[in-house]
């Protein structure tokens, strides 16, 4: 990247993020300065302005390169604004999971990091999903996850840790009915019956669990996982069959690709897009291939269980 390229839009939400995470931003702004980089930094206000600040870059012709600071609600309103733009998107994750840098390889939020990815300019296609009329860079699910997400979002107030997850996760472990569900994909039906289902665009969810073990964020196409099950104790051995990357071989679980998702049920079924509340069934999902081109690490790969973990105690 050259300075003589043009301006780089800076786009950061000041709300996410911890105070370390907020001083690594104002470090690296400080970097470009010093580079002689010429900046124009704006603080959304709202999701919708975040994804507003992004498509006024995408269209400036002298808007050499975007870069987003915060989590993924903020990222994938960036991205969305971006789409179809031939502008590089470079992240700096600021979120509570940070779903999409860590499966871009975003080991650890530091200014040496960062500095590396922006100077070492490695850019790798990311597509774009939709749920209905909401876009999605990341991952989605129908039932469990749905439930779960709408009680963070209930109260949650401001920025959050992994731990006040715990509430919400065990309500509706104890609480959940697992009611019927029917998933189609490419337009066949592949699953009616009750289940959770998983889909997405990357292959490690929440604190790295594989569960979409074979996605490819640029591949064109969406990963679904479904779990078979009808109580808490087939969830309970479905998610040690995850941890141990085994579950795609067991026969109460159905995984698959395809171009089309469509997830319908006569029950009343929340879902989750990235962590935020999603629309409710029925959902017809598709993929945009190639939405924008995205900065990575050098020799980037998902963030593993075991390093996500011990980030949640750091």
């Amino acid at each position: 990247m050259n300075p003589e390229n043009g301006y780089i839009s800076l786009i950061v939400n000041t709300s996410s993020g911890s105070s370390s995470e907020k001083h690594i931003v104002t470090q690296f702004i400080e970097y470009l300065e010093s580079r002689k980089f010429q900046l124009q930094v704006n603080q959304t206000k709202s999701l919708s302005h975040a994804r507003a600040l992004a498509t006024e870059s995408a269209v400036k012709f002298n808007c050499a390169m975007v870069i987003v600071a915060g989590g993924d609600g903020t990222i994938r309103e960036v991205v969305h604004g971006l789409e179809g733009s031939d502008k590089p998107l470079m992240l700096i994750p600021c979120g509570t999971e940070n779903l999409l840098a860590n499966e871009l390889g975003y080991k650890k939020n530091s200014l040496k990091h960062i500095i590396q990815i922006f100077e070492s300019d490695i850019r790798r296609p990311l597509d774009l999903c939709k749920a209905n009329d909401t876009f999605f860079t990341s991952v989605g699910g129908a039932g469990f996850d749905g439930d779960i997400v709408q009680l963070v979002s209930d109260r949650r107030r401001g920025n959050i840790t992994h731990l006040f997850y715990f509430f919400p996760i065990l309500k509706t472990f104890l609480s959940y009915k697992f009611p019927s569900i029917t998933v189609e994909v490419d337009d066949k039906v592949i699953f009616s019956g009750r289940g959770i289902v998983i889909f997405g665009n990357i292959s490690r969810y929440a604190l790295g669990l594989p569960i979409l073990k074979v996605a490819d964020y640029g591949d064109g196409l969406l990963d679904i996982c479904i779990y078979k099950c009808s109580n808490q104790l087939p969830l309970v051995y479905h998610s040690l069959l995850t941890v141990f990357k085994s579950h795609r071989r067991s026969k109460g679980v159905i995984y698959r690709q395809g171009k089309k998702i469509k997830i319908y049920s006569d029950s009343f079924i929340r879902t989750e897009l990235d962590g935020d509340p999603g629309p409710l069934l029925p959902l017809e999902i598709s993929i945009i291939p190639h939405a924008v081109k995205v900065l990575v690490p050098p020799k980037g790969k998902p963030v593993g269980m075991r390093r996500r973990v011990f980030r949640v105690f750091e």
